[in-house]
């Protein structure tokens, strides 16, 4: 769910600059109502007051050139919960501290989002994220995060000790996350694996692709095959029994195409999750599942 924009970023890193210099006026205060829908949304901030019709946006936090950038600069009462969009495993040249992290924790490419993928193994990269890449934005009023590119690590062709070496990793993350900042709500993409020793610290699942999906690399929506979904839809009724977690759908369709996505939210809907249907790049607002 990486932001397309930021395939072409590495020339707007200026932006990153001062977007991170704003702070917020208040906190951002994440309610305990039921969630009943929700929206991402990667695009310009000056997009994102129609957002507030949702209980729930994650948004990418340095998206959009506005002074207002940050959710409760914006006028106007809401109650909607703000999340910020962070990539726990990958960086982009975009991003204000890619330069900071060492040439050796690089480990690999994810070449459909031009990004470089670190090891989560790697034993710096949990301090490192909650310094460099949390703190700034709990500074600026976030205290909800979307925690992307979980599975990263697994584009690596790691052997199976790596593997679970990686996964130990993740895990660390995630605590050291709840450590600094133990009133961080979390949604983790996926991260079926991780549950079992941290569903407590985690406020909600999302994940992609159930009926409808966006292939990146071919740049096209497709259908999921039956066998990808009755694997998703295994994982999802072991969050639902086991951990009682809200779990979010997120699939895809063409902006233009409300059919496709009125008819995708029906049937998330009728599963018991709470669905959003964007385009590919989520880039644009769509309100089918209000």
């Amino acid at each position: 769910m990486t932001p397309t924009w930021l395939k072409a970023a590495a020339s707007r890193r200026l932006l990153a600059g001062i977007l991170g210099s704003l702070s917020l006026a208040a906190p951002v205060v994440i309610s305990a109502e039921p969630l009943r829908n929700a929206v991402f949304y990667y695009g310009d901030a000056a997009n994102w007051d129609s957002l507030r019709a949702f209980q729930l946006a994650v948004v990418e936090p340095d998206a959009g050139p506005l002074s207002t950038s940050s959710p409760t600069g914006m006028s106007g009462s809401s109650k909607t919960d703000w999340f910020a969009y962070v990539s726990a495993t990958e960086i982009t040249a975009f991003r204000d501290y890619y330069f900071d992290v060492p040439l050796s924790w690089r480990a690999g490419l994810n070449t459909a989002w031009h990004s470089e993928i670190i090891d989560p193994a790697t034993p710096g990269w949990p301090s490192f994220f909650v310094e460099n890449v949390v703190t700034p934005l709990w500074n600026r009023g976030y205290t909800g995060f979307f925690l992307d590119t979980l599975d990263s690590y697994e584009l690596l062709g790691l052997g199976e000790v790596q593997l679970e070496r990686s996964r130990q990793g993740l895990l660390r993350l995630i605590r050291a996350i709840k450590d600094k900042y133990p009133e961080a709500k979390l949604i983790l993409n996926r991260g079926f694996d991780l549950l079992p020793a941290i569903h407590q610290d985690v406020y909600a699942v999302a994940f992609e692709s159930l009926y409808r999906a966006w292939n990146q690399a071919e740049n096209c929506y497709e259908e999921v095959g039956e066998e990808d979904r009755a694997w998703l839809l295994k994982q999802i009724k072991r969050i639902q029994q086991r951990y009682k977690l809200p779990v979010i759908a997120v699939d895809y369709c063409p902006p233009d195409d409300g059919e496709c996505a009125q008819e995708t939210v029906r049937k998330i809907r009728a599963l018991g999750l709470v669905p959003y249907v964007g385009d590919g790049s989520l880039q644009t607002v769509n309100r089918s599942a209000l």
